[in-house]
């Protein structure tokens, strides 16, 4: 198994050690866990902004928006405000 060497500054170590010690895990096991979370959300975050992209880019999705005559607010200009 590869090993990844990462340092820390004494405060970012001591809080590390306070919060596997809070988590009753040792701080490898923390270490990994903390990084294993990131990386999921970091996924679920790319996978949220492609659905957003897929809907908000599905003209379908436009005109049935306003065949049903929903009201969605002020349509934007160029420089960013509502016209």
């Amino acid at each position: 198994m590869a090993a990844l060497n990462v340092e820390f500054d004494d405060d970012e170590l001591e809080a590390i050690r306070q919060a596997a010690r809070d988590a009753g895990m040792t701080m490898k096991a923390f270490v990994r866990r903390s990084t294993v979370e990131v990386l999921e959300h970091n996924r679920a975050l790319k996978e949220g902004a492609a659905e957003l992209r897929r809907v908000f880019n599905d003209p379908g999705l436009a005109d049935a928006i306003a065949a049903a005559g929903i009201d969605d607010g002020p349509t934007p200009t160029a420089a960013g405000r509502a016209a």
